[in-house]
């Protein structure tokens, strides 16, 4: 996937690693780059010589309308950065039940409305890339982690569906797997359960810079930082390992 000259969606375009990916696809020639936000007036500004180049959009993986918006208003895009996701702390048994379902819409149904809406723009632009930013909680649930690892096993099933559909429209499906990352979401998750504290944190730029390099070497599946690396070496020797090594995070 060549990304000098393309035109990118990033959901989540205003923190963490949807900020880094934003400057870090600049930095390697995107044509431009239409930054997603639930609240656009909270994206900053562009950097010095990006001007013309970052264009922000209203987008809310919960508003099917604000994401048939999206899709009318960028209509040359061919790489789908879905970045935007929800977190809930608690466990699947006791926590607030309407917490697990707003978890579970946003980052599974929601990032298959942008996918739905988004495909058809791609393929009449030639073809392109949907990049699906998952998490390494997708391998093993953590049990007091809520609906979060469930979403993310059912987007990282849902990814690998989609990238079959895909192929021979011209585009590849890329799933990446950050591990902790240095952001808000962790900071909200170690307020609540502070042994999350615990494990080494990569920053966001770190993870910009190595999903990037996967997407240009045409790697299907990311893992971006140390930690993620860990996991997959360990996911491929032993998954039931894996799963108690996660699941024993309480």
């Amino acid at each position: 996937m060549r990304i000098e000259g393309s035109v990118v969606l990033v959901t989540g375009a205003n923190r963490g690693i949807g900020r880094s990916l934003l400057s870090e696809f600049l930095g390697r020639g995107a044509a431009r780059v239409y930054a997603a936000a639930r609240r656009p007036e909270t994206l900053e500004k562009p950097a010095a010589g990006a001007a013309g180049r970052v264009i922000p959009l209203a987008l809310d993986l919960t508003d099917p309308d604000t994401i048939t918006a999206a899709a009318e208003a960028a209509p040359d895009v061919t790489v789908v950065v879905n970045n935007a996701g929800a977190h809930g702390v608690g466990h699947l048994l006791d926590m607030d039940l309407g917490l697990v379902e707003s978890v579970m819409e946003t980052n599974v149904l929601g990032t298959l409305r942008v996918m739905r809406a988004f495909v058809p723009v791609v393929e009449r632009n030639g073809g392109g890339a949907v990049v699906n930013v998952i998490s390494i909680g997708a391998f093993g649930a953590t049990p007091a982690l809520g609906g979060y690892p469930a979403s993310k096993a059912a987007l990282h099933s849902m990814t690998q569906a989609v990238r079959q559909d895909l192929a021979p429209r011209g585009i590849s499906v890329h799933a990446v797997f950050p591990g902790p990352v240095d952001t808000s979401m962790l900071d909200y998750v170690i307020g609540h359960e502070p042994t999350f504290g615990d494990f080494p944190r990569a920053t966001p730029a770190e993870v910009a810079r190595a999903t990037l390099d996967g997407l240009e070497a045409g790697e299907p599946d990311i893992f971006p930082d140390p930690f993620a690396l860990e996991v997959q070496a360990e996911w491929r020797a032993d998954p039931q390992a894996l799963q108690e090594r996660l699941s024993g995070i309480t």
